[in-house]
């Protein structure tokens, strides 16, 4: 009965994890993305044509132009010409 119950924690688990916002640099040099999850800051960089998942249980993200938006884990991001287009 443990490993049912064990099973169905990590199914849970998978699935929780498997939700993040999709970040696309469609640009042709890398840029630095701020990532602010509860009090912890950090700089990801993403290269030219890389994408990346960030922030499953949501966050507050700094793009390259300056601009700060709040992520619930489940959009998909695109930066071109250095502007983030969210959809």
């Amino acid at each position: 009965m443990k490993t049912i119950f064990a099973a169905i924690a990590l199914s849970l688990a998978m699935v929780g994890a498997s939700a993040a916002a999709t970040v696309i640099n469609k640009d042709d040099q890398s840029h630095i993305l701020i990532v602010t999850e509860g009090s912890t800051k950090v700089e990801v960089v993403l290269n030219a044509g890389a994408t990346t998942l960030l922030c499953p249980a949501g966050c507050f993200i700094t793009m390259p132009s300056g601009d700060r938006e709040t992520l619930s884990g489940e959009e998909t991001i695109e930066i071109i010409n250095g502007s983030a287009v969210i959809k």
